[in-house]
């Protein structure tokens, strides 16, 4: 039978060759970070990307990047809003760079079906998130860029790279679509 040994990341003499120096309180201190905020950055992804393979990818970015700057954080008030911030940052970024894919299938006389999980009818919540994530890019994120992370229509067409009207149109026809869907 062979044991199989479990080795933390931190050991000390992997320490000075990788370049960390953290204490042991500082792991646990950034671990309950993470526990305490993994949910609202994974949904301000998810909302913004609405893709949830992509959103995982973006939650684990946004804390390597906090566990970069874990030593500026963790005293921090602003933690939450920090988090939130990169994360709506790196959503924005992952969807421009594939913005030609975005636009090809916003451009469609039909829209693509995204298949997703049945929901229960008794939760709203999680039927208005369904919802979302069956809205066409290009109407969902500046609508989940307005109403969730409480961009203005200025912020959200310079953060996207459209202009205001566009943001406007696509806020509006994304709050009608999204009445069609709730209605059903």
């Amino acid at each position: 039978m062979v044991a199989a040994a479990t080795l933390s990341l931190f050991q000390p003499e992997n320490q000075i060759s990788c370049g960390v120096d953290r204490t042991m309180e500082e792991v646990e201190a950034f671990e309950s970070l993470v526990r305490n905020y993994q949910n609202m950055v994974f949904s301000v992804s998810a909302r913004i990307v609405g893709n949830l393979g992509d959103a995982e990818d973006i939650t684990q970015e946004v804390f390597i990047i906090a566990y970069d700057k874990f030593n500026e954080l963790q005293n921090s008030s602003t933690v939450g809003g920090w988090l939130k911030t990169v994360a709506t940052n790196l959503s924005i970024n992952h969807l421009n760079r594939y913005r030609a894919r975005w636009r090809f299938f916003s451009e469609q006389e039909h829209p693509v079906e995204i298949a997703i999980e049945d929901t229960p009818k008794s939760d709203r919540q999680e039927l208005v998130e369904a919802a979302i994530r069956k809205l066409p890019d290009a109407q969902r994120v500046p609508l989940v860029l307005f109403h969730f992370q409480e961009m203005s229509y200025d912020e959200i067409a310079s953060n996207l790279g459209i202009s205001l009207s566009k943001v406007k149109s696509d806020i509006f026809r994304g709050r009608e679509a999204l009445k069609k869907i709730l209605s059903k």
